[in-house]
């Protein structure tokens, strides 16, 4: 079965298929050519019946690599010749029940991903503990270069002003905070649902004598405050589409009449998906990349209205990439603090990603949000001067 299917999608690249006893077998006869080794034929049939799940599940288990070749040119070459179907009429209800993340799922979720050992990710992210797309102004640019420009890129859509009091929502590690408030004369307020990284913001925040900057375990739905600007990256894939009117009703309620919003999240530039399973139940419980007709759509009942949005393209697939080189390089003192299992999980996450963001319509939308016209200029000259 396989096989058959194997001989019918492989029409870009060539794929060796390694099997025990020595069996091989070649699928494509031109273009880039990469080695999947297999341990079993159950392993095979298993991921022909579910190649969505059993893919990554049976890579968590040991049961294929990429012999001396790269995971990503492998996974590249499946990815370019197995397109999702999006079709099924299934896909509605499980993106609903995928995503139900009503208050107390949301801290259940956070928790799944965020609460584990934070020198797991100071050994992969940069020094700043940026945990979201970075922003390459060029191709030889740093993972700490990328990441500064992306925070300075955000801070310069926020049109900031002494004094202003600031939300990041959805605020991480402090990373954003950190920025705003070591660079502008800001009030900063950050909430966040992960218990340990707000234990290691408040520590950063205490070590760099930050008096201005405070943190709050809550979610969005639970905070109370008026600000002059909300900043929130990466935090949008959490919400959940059956809440993302009550989202951007809940920035507006926040925001100052002359107030500007910021919501960084990855989104889709095709129509609306459910998350990979493997993905859902392994990395982000409740998360989906929403496509940019729901994300209007929701803002359309809001009082918010979009004044800028920009597609950033080809950077999140930058981005994991370092995030995989660096997570390698560190293999060995991951392994001690978790298990091999987790670096496997962990670094089939990061090269999936990596081909997601090269080759599907995954991309980073920055929304610059506003109550009335007059707050943002007209043109965006203002962000290059």
């Amino acid at each position: 079965m396989y096989r058959t299917l194997l001989e019918r999608h492989i029409k870009k690249g060539i794929l060796h298929l390694h099997l025990p006893q020595g069996k091989v077998y070649t699928f494509g006869d031109s273009g880039n050519e990469v080695h999947w080794h297999v341990l079993s034929d159950k392993t095979m049939r298993r991921i022909a019946l579910d190649w969505e799940f059993q893919l990554g599940q049976t890579y968590m288990e040991g049961l294929w690599h990429a012999g001396d070749g790269s995971l990503y040119e492998l996974l590249a070459l499946l990815r370019n010749n197995f397109q999702i179907s999006k079709n099924s009429w299934l896909r509605p209800i499980q993106g609903a029940i995928q995503q139900w993340n009503k208050v107390s799922r949301a801290y259940t979720n956070i928790a799944h991903h965020y609460d584990i050992n934070e020198q797991v990710f100071r050994h992969f992210l940069d020094k700043e503990m940026f945990y979201s797309c970075a922003y390459f102004e060029s191709e030889t640019a740093t993972l700490e270069e990328a990441q500064q420009s992306k925070a300075r890129h955000i801070a310069s859509k926020l049109l900031l002003q002494p004094g202003h009091k600031v939300l990041d929502v959805g605020c991480g590690w402090g990373s954003m905070m950190f920025y705003l408030a070591q660079n502008f004369d800001l009030n900063v307020s950050g909430i966040t649902l992960s218990r340990e990284q707000l234990a290691v913001a408040q520590k950063e925040a205490k070590k760099r004598g930050l008096d201005k900057i405070e943190f709050h375990l809550q979610d969005y739905r639970e905070h109370q405050g008026l600000y002059d600007r909300i900043v929130s990256i990466g935090m949008f894939e959490h919400v959940g589409t059956p809440f993302y009117s009550k989202y951007f009703s809940k920035i507006a309620e926040m925001l100052e009449d002359d107030g500007v919003a910021l919501v960084h999240t990855i989104g889709r530039t095709g129509p609306p998906a459910t998350t990979n399973p493997w993905i859902h139940k392994y990395i982000f419980p409740g998360g989906v990349n929403p496509a940019l007709s729901q994300i209007s759509k929701a803002l359309e009942h809001s009082e918010l209205m979009a004044t800028d949005i920009e597609v950033l393209r080809v950077h999140y697939a930058h981005t994991p990439h370092h995030w995989h080189a660096r997570f390698q390089q560190h293999r060995n003192e991951i392994k001690a603090l978790l298990s091999e299992e987790f670096c496997l999980m962990w670094e089939f996450y990061l090269v999936a990603c990596e081909v997601a963001f090269e080759y599907s319509d995954l991309v980073v939308y920055q929304l610059q949000l506003a109550k009335k016209h007059g707050i943002v200029p007209i043109t965006r000259n203002y962000l290059y001067t």
